[in-house]
C-alpha cells in the first residue's frame, strides 16, 4: 500500500461527527479512519480517485 495523505486530497473533508470524523465526498462516506485506509482494507486496492488541493490563495 502507497501512503496516501487524504488530508492533501479535494475529495477529503472533516465531517465534525465524533464517531465518524473522518469523509472522502469521492467515495461517498464517512469513516472513523482516514478514507484511504478503508478503500485499501475493503478493495485489497490503492485509492484511484486522489486528487491534490488546489494551492490555497
Amino acid at each position: 500500500m502507497k501512503k496516501i495523505n487524504c488530508r492533501k486530497c479535494k475529495f477529503y473533508y472533516v465531517t465534525w461527527e465524533k464517531k465518524q470524523p473522518h469523509g472522502c465526498r469521492a467515495y461517498g462516506f464517512k469513516s472513523a479512519q482516514i478514507p484511504s485506509i478503508v478503500v485499501f482494507q475493503s478493495s485489497g486496492t490503492d485509492c484511484s480517485l486522489f486528487e491534490l488541493k488546489a494551492p490555497s490563495k
